[in-house]
This record gives structure tokens, sequence and C-alpha cells, in this order.
């Protein structure tokens, strides 16, 4: 255990998270995805596991120690539901205020179709893959700058 740190993120994830530049994205999955598949792509090339850990929770670990990019109008992604693109599933409401937390802000996630959303994770720096059983659970970040006092 370190102070400070969420005790979620463990050392291959704090590795990852270091290791990513601004604009860089990290999806984030739900038990249900083709995780092995798509990270195979990925910079990292497997997936992370937070095994049995829910989406909003692996989120909320992650986004206290790594900033949303504010440069650009989308920096949060959701799996848009199947035949009801506008649908938003409770785990992705509960996603939602951790991201307009993070931002300081209310700005809201932008949909992905499914297929467009594996084709863009396999383009990522890495996917983490929750215990979240819910379906649509499934989210891509683009990392921030982080900015030091001048």
């Amino acid at each position: 255990m370190l102070i400070g740190l969420d005790p979620l993120l463990d050392a291959e994830l704090l590795y990852t998270l270091r290791r990513m530049g601004h604009g860089d994205e990290l999806v984030v999955v739900d038990t249900n995805y083709p995780a092995v598949s798509s990270a195979r792509k990925t910079v990292i090339g497997h997936p992370i596991r937070l095994t049995g850990v829910p989406a909003p929770r692996a989120i909320q670990a992650v986004l206290s120690v790594m900033p949303l990019d504010d440069f650009v109008e989308n920096a949060a992604f959701r799996m848009e539901v199947v035949g009801d693109p506008v649908g938003v599933p409770p785990v992705q409401v509960e996603v939602q205020g951790l991201v307009d937390k993070a931002l300081g802000h209310h700005q809201p996630m932008a949909g992905i179709e499914r297929h467009a959303f594996y084709a863009r994770a396999a383009t990522s720096f890495a996917v983490l893959v929750t215990g979240e059983t819910r379906v649509y659970g499934c989210f891509i970040l683009k990392k921030g700058i982080v900015r030091t006092p001048d």
C-alpha cells in the first residue's frame, strides 16, 4: 500500500497509466467484452484485469491519477446500446458522474456504435477489463496533460 494512491491501482495498471501520453486512450470494459483479441492489437498487447471490480469503481481509481483530455470535444466515450444509440444504461450514468467530476463540468460521453468501439479499442494504448457484469459497461478514456504549478 502507498499513501494517497487508490489500492486498486496495482503495479501493472500504474505502470501503464504512467507510460501513456497526452491523447492516448485507455479502454475500460465489462466482463462480456472480447478483451484478449482486442488487447492483442494495443500498445500493451494484453488485457489488464481488475477482476471483481465494477466499472465505475475501476474508473474512479483510474481518474484519481489520470487527467482527462480537456483539449478535445470528447475525452470520454461509451459503447452505444444496440438498437437504442441514445439510451444510457445505469452503469453509464454512474460513469458519467465520475467523468463530470474529473472534468469539473458536465460533458456528455460520446456514444460509439458497438463495432466501431471494437475497432477503436484495438488502436488504443491498453484495455482494462473490470469485473463489471452489467451490459454496456464499456468506455474509452482519453488521457490529458498533467499540469504543474508555475
